[in-house]
């Protein structure tokens, strides 16, 4: 009999013939060079079947925990399981900080890379774009080594969709830790926004704007405070024709504010203020879907106007959307490759039957505009529209090639969208 396994949010049931969580680097690669097909499962965050398997499922929870900070390159090298919110607290212990975190720190530092997860910020890359090296066991039981600059790969390696092998560990660039103070804007005109879009997100050192598509936005402003604890000076009460709020908010409007990371201004370290929830909450108890699309900058007030008047087909089965930039990278399949990016989140209502008429209408008019979904997020375009504005796809296919030319770590998903050469099925 399988184990029965679910993905956080619980949309996805894995079977995996079996399940393995090593507790070494040598039971790793014996594992993985027993096994006939695997994946590598971090914490479930995919709400699509990236991580799916009908083989060995395998979890690096158990693998020790290691964060090594190397102070005068500005690097720290650290286990690749580990989550964000464990890996932010030693940082900030040893002085350092990463220069952007998600909304969620819940999540693992190797899963965040392979699906290109981000924070914002007009200067900031997504999480990926941080990583300097990593080290992964490829399907003989073999440990490679790639790093920025010197192997050729590596930019195809790091965005990888777990398709080149189980990432063990990662040296990241880090920063001095800062301090950061936040602030919401409420009751903010949807139209000030796309009006206003650089002005919005040149405010602060990391920008979000929620909305539930019904005319309406609060913009969060995260604050980086200098080492002598002054703030940059911030927008007036009336900013963009909202208003400053005078107690904690949610991003959804009417939730309870408890479990969101402190706000009005108090400043806090940057681990505990980048974020929009505390590490000991799950959001909607794991109860929603997920979508999200990295539209060009140049085109972002475009498309948020189209999802606007979409507004009456969306705004029933969604709990909130969130818009943030995203920098420009070199990493082949990230979803800002080669271009600066704003993203449209939308956290769906757990119910796909009643979510994929909107979505279907969103990717409609995005698409178009050279949207690429998250890879670890719903999207019903399939391979062709997925890969559709890559240039490096086919150099990444040439990369599985050589990597795992047998398609061990590649399962329906990764196949669909780079099939496996006709002698290898």
């Amino acid at each position: 009999m399988t184990e029965q396994i679910r993905n956080w949010a619980g949309n996805v049931e894995f079977r995996p013939v079996r399940s393995h969580h090593p507790g070494s680097l040598d039971e790793l690669r014996r594992l993985i060079g027993e096994a006939t097909s695997v994946r590598v499962l971090g914490t479930g965050h995919s709400f699509n079947r990236l991580a799916d398997t009908a083989g060995d499922l395998v979890t690096l929870d158990r693998l020790p925990p290691e964060v090594r900070v190397d102070p005068d390159a500005r690097t720290a090298t650290v286990t690749a399981g580990l989550r964000l919110a464990d890996l932010a607290s030693r940082l900030h212990a040893a002085g350092f900080a990463l220069a952007a975190l998600p909304s969620l720190p819940h999540i693992s530092l190797a899963g965040a890379c392979a699906t290109g997860t981000h924070g914002s910020g007009d200067g900031n890359q997504g999480l990926a774009g941080l990583v300097r090296g990593m080290r992964f066991v490829g399907p003989s039981g073999d440990v490679a080594e790639l790093t920025r600059g010197e192997s050729p790969d590596f930019d195809g390696a790091v965005v990888g969709l777990g398709a080149l092998g189980a990432v063990t560990r990662m040296t990241v660039d880090v920063v001095p830790a800062f301090d950061v103070a936040q602030y919401v804007y409420q009751a903010v005109p949807l139209q000030e926004v796309i009006t206003r879009l650089d002005e919005v997100f040149s405010a602060a050192y990391s920008v979000s704007v929620f909305t539930g598509w019904r005319g309406e936005a609060s913009v969060w402003l995260k604050v980086k405070v200098s080492p002598d604890g002054t703030q940059p000076s911030r927008p007036e009460s009336g900013w963009l024709g909202g208003r400053l709020a005078d107690r904690p908010a949610h991003p959804i409007p009417g939730m309870s504010a408890e479990n969101c990371t402190e706000q009005l201004g108090v400043p806090g370290p940057w681990h505990e203020r980048l974020p929009h929830f505390r590490p000991e909450f799950t959001p909607s108890a794991g109860a929603e879907l997920q979508s999200e699309f990295f539209v060009p900058r140049s085109r972002a007030a475009e498309a948020i106007a189209a999802v606007r008047d979409l507004g009456p087909l969306i705004a029933p089965v969604v709990q909130i959307s969130e818009f943030r930039t995203v920098a420009a990278d070199n990493l082949w399949l990230s979803p800002a490759h080669h271009r600066d990016s704003l993203t449209i989140h939308f956290t769906w209502l757990p119910d796909r039957s009643a979510v994929e008429p909107a979505l279907a209408e969103v990717e409609r008019v995005l698409l178009p505009l050279g949207a690429r979904p998250h890879w670890g997020k719903v999207f019903l375009g399939g391979p062709k529209a997925a890969l559709a504005t890559y240039d490096k796809a086919a150099a990444f296919q040439a990369l599985l090639g050589r990597h795992d030319p047998d398609g061990k770590f590649r399962n329906t998903f990764v196949r669909n969208l780079f099939p496996l050469p006709a002698a290898s099925l």
